[in-house]
């Protein structure tokens, strides 16, 4: 079994010796050193807040439910807080894997910020606290439902988003 660590793999093994009439069991874990190949998407992806600490909201830009959620948040955002990104796009998708998410994930949409990343219910509750009134008041009272059932109603509808919606042949990109 292996289990992935910050600095590497830490690899666990399970021995019984044979010699005993009792039976013991040892459990041995090794660390290995860590993969050359891996990247720092948080310190990868720094520059997108460098000159600019607006949080980013990536969505799949080829959803017509998201394009049409851009374009809502877009328009009740007057202050400009968000900025958009696609989750198909090269920035989209290292954003993705500073998330910890895999960078062809376009079941959710995530709202990055400088410091943490949210997804499903918790990304839409975050951006409705972004935007004006009365969307932040909403959010705070969406905070009082249960995690597991703001994600089991965002999953249904993430999950028939392009049967009941449809999907669109190009990216809709949207200004920053």
């Amino acid at each position: 079994m292996a289990l992935l660590s910050p600095g590497g793999c830490a690899r666990l093994s399970v021995s019984r010796p044979a010699h005993s009439s009792r039976r013991r069991t040892a459990i041995v874990a090794t660390l290995s050193p860590p993969r050359r190949d891996t990247v720092d998407w948080l310190e990868a992806t720094s520059s997108f807040f460098e000159r600019d600490s607006r949080p980013i909201m990536l969505y799949d830009g080829v959803c017509n439910l998201c394009n049409g959620g851009v374009r809502f948040v877009r328009g009740i955002d007057r202050n400009r807080r968000i900025r958009y990104e696609a989750l198909q796009s090269e920035a989209g998708k290292n954003l993705l894997r500073r998330s910890g998410r895999a960078p062809d994930d376009i079941s959710s949409v995530v709202l990055v910020e400088k410091d943490r990343s949210y997804i499903k219910s918790d990304a839409v509750l975050k951006i409705m606290e972004y935007v004006d009134i009365p969307y932040p008041q909403l959010a705070f009272f969406l905070h009082f439902v249960p995690q597991f059932v703001r994600d089991f109603v965002y999953d249904n509808i993430a999950n028939n988003r392009y049967t009941i919606f449809g999907r669109s042949d190009s990216c809709e990109l949207y200004d920053n």
